[in-house]
């Protein structure tokens, strides 16, 4: 039986303070959560674009979403998302290779 969301790709913009490290942390926390990875994006003067992934089983978006709120952090989009009783790994396509050119 599938157990609900497994994977969360989400595209978040936090201040400096606090640090990922410390979010990281905290999400990794979360019931259901098994791992959590931040990468940074991109930095300026002021905040930090971040991609954090999220995997476990029966993710519940809205604490995420809650639990990054309280960091300082905006969920700009959800970039990729999984469910089912298995993470299936992206393919490359023709029109992928198309985009490379």
């Amino acid at each position: 039986m599938a157990k609900g969301i497994r994977l969360l790709v989400l595209d978040v913009l936090k201040p400096h303070q606090p640090m990922v490290t410390d979010l990281a942390l905290g999400l990794s926390e979360l019931e259901g959560v098994d791992g959590v990875n931040i990468t940074l994006v991109e930095i300026d003067k002021e905040t930090e674009n971040v991609k954090i992934t999220v995997v476990g089983d029966d993710l519940d978006y809205e604490e995420i979403v809650q639990t990054i709120e309280e960091f300082g952090g905006v969920v700009h989009s959800i970039d990729m998302v999984a469910a089912g009783r298995r993470i299936v790994e992206e393919e490359e396509t023709p029109q992928d290779k198309l985009e490379e050119y």
